[in-house]
């Protein structure tokens, strides 16, 4: 049984090597038949891709030359058209230079034809100085006259004539101009005097203090006087005791120390007790409530002027100017009028309102210290205004307002004419009788030395001067000429309140007699 099982082991195993091997012969063969056929079929393949790549190189060989025969076509026809151009370019060239050339030749014969012109008028010029030279000859032989003389003749002749005609033309413009300027100057100030209403009080370096009886005279004097030199000393202002019933005068040039001394007396006279302790304390006591009326009244006057951060010391000296008089009127009064004025003609103009009232508000805060330091109150307020800080416009605006420095502004000037207006207002100012007179000598004298001036008269209380002029000296186109001569020789040298009308008057007369 084993044997037999192990023979059809062997048995199968040799079964399936033949099977193997005849199919490995059968795979052999048909492998080889197919790789023959495949390889004819490559041979086949690559034969026809060779033709068709000769093909192709044909035809591309072909279409390049074609491209070739045609851009060689296109370079030649472009190459013909820019030759014909050139050629069009060549032949206008060709034009303009033969055109150039005769433009040169004619200008060469122009210049030929200037050149003998100009000599020609030369020569002509120069035949032409001949014949003048001895016309002018004949004719200084014929009037007696040298042609400097003749030349100095016409001059004097054209220089009258030139004046004469300067004089009507100013006389014209003159007219032309305060026919506008007066009336729209006079409406502004007008109008500015009727919206400003200021009081002007009159006062004097002395101040009365009344007393209930001249028993108190006595007590005022005191034991050897200890009283009455105690008030002196204190105040720095005189007692006046004489005659006068039942009053003491105090005399003093500071207001403000007379002021002082007037609230001390009548306190000490109220209180009874009039020794040298109570007069100090009294004097004390003043000396602190007139510092309180001082700041207010600087207060209020900026507040009336609507004026505002000015320094505190400011404030001061204008409330200092409220004791202050100047021709009997009151500064602080005065300062606050013209401030209000100025502001008023400013704002007709359209100018710079808060400038103009500033400026005329301190126009005279000099006059608060001019009884400490030297030099005029235009001199100290300029130097006031600069230690607290004022702007330059304020500062020329103060400074301007008398002439002295020249104004820098229109608002200056107003400040100026805001000025003479409240001094010149009637009872405004006082001045007293014997600078009243120099005044007015001053004025006709200035007058009377003016060339051209008869007869001259002071009228109108110093405010308008009468000129006679004398007619064969002046003509009537001559006296607007010498009025303004004499205005300005006023202006120069004469000081006065306001202005001053010059009025000149020309009259020819003729006469005769019946016989």
């Amino acid at each position: 049984m084993m044997v037999s099982i192990i023979l059809m082991i062997v048995i199968g195993l040799v079964m399936l090597v033949i099977g193997i091997l005849v199919g490995y012969i059968l795979r052999k063969s048909i492998g080889e038949k197919t790789i023959g056929n495949a390889e004819q079929k490559a041979k086949n393949m690559i034969l026809d891709a060779e033709n068709r790549a000769e093909t192709v190189k044909k035809e591309l060989v072909l279409e390049a030359k074609e491209e070739a025969h045609r851009q060689r076509n296109d370079l030649e026809k472009e190459i013909r058209e820019r030759r014909n151009e050139i050629q069009k370019s060549e032949r206008r060239l060709i034009q303009k230079e033969e055109s150039i050339d005769r433009k040169l030749e004619n200008i060469e014969k122009k210049e030929e034809s200037i050149i003998n012109k100009e000599k020609s008028i030369t020569n002509k010029q120069q035949e032409m100085d001949k014949v003048l030279k001895r016309q002018l000859d004949e004719l200084e032989k014929i009037s007696g006259y040298s042609t400097e003389h003749a030349r100095e003749i016409i001059l004097q002749k054209v220089e009258k004539e030139a004046r004469s005609d300067a004089a009507a033309l100013y006389k014209d413009i003159e007219s032309k101009a305060k026919e506008d300027a007066d009336k729209k100057a006079k409406e502004i100030i007008t109008g500015a005097i009727q919206r400003c209403a200021a009081d002007h009080v009159a006062e004097s370096t002395v101040s009365v203090v009344p007393l209930p009886n001249d028993e108190m005279k006595g007590r005022i004097i005191g034991r050897e006087g200890r009283n009455i030199r105690a008030i002196e000393t204190l105040t720095g202002i005189d007692l006046i005791i004489d005659d006068t019933p039942e009053a003491v005068i105090l005399s003093g040039f500071d207001p403000v120390r007379r002021e002082i001394a007037r609230l001390s007396l009548e306190k000490l006279i109220v209180d009874g007790r009039i020794h040298p302790a109570r007069i100090e304390e009294m004097v004390e006591k003043s000396e602190r409530e007139v510092k309180a009326i001082i700041k207010e009244a600087g207060e209020q006057a900026t507040f009336d002027v609507g004026i505002h951060n000015l320094h505190p010391e400011l404030v001061k000296l204008l409330g200092r100017l409220k004791y202050r008089t100047s021709y009997g009127q009151n500064v602080l009064k005065h300062s606050v009028e013209v401030a209000q004025l100025a502001g008023l003609m400013a704002g007709e103009l359209g100018l710079d309102v808060t400038l103009a009232k500033r400026a005329g508000l301190l126009h005279d805060i000099g006059k608060a210290l001019d009884h400490e330091r030297e030099g005029t109150h235009v001199d100290i307020g300029i130097e006031v205004l600069r230690k607290y800080k004022e702007s330059e416009a304020v500062i020329n605006g103060m400074a301007a307002h008398h002439g002295d420095y020249e104004p820098k502004s229109i608002e200056a000037v107003l400040i100026a004419a805001a000025d003479a207006l409240s001094a010149a207002r009637p009872g405004a100012r006082r001045e007293t009788l014997e600078s009243y007179i120099k005044r007015l000598q001053k004025l006709e004298e200035i007058a009377n030395t003016t060339e051209g001036v008869d007869k001259s008269f002071a009228i109108q209380a110093g405010r308008e001067i009468r000129i006679i002029a004398k007619p064969d000296e002046v003509g009537d186109d001559g006296i607007g000429l010498l009025a303004r001569d004499i205005s300005k020789k006023i202006e120069s040298e004469l000081e006065y309140p306001g202005q001053i009308k010059v009025n000149v008057v020309r009259e020819t007369r003729a006469v005769d007699y019946a016989k």
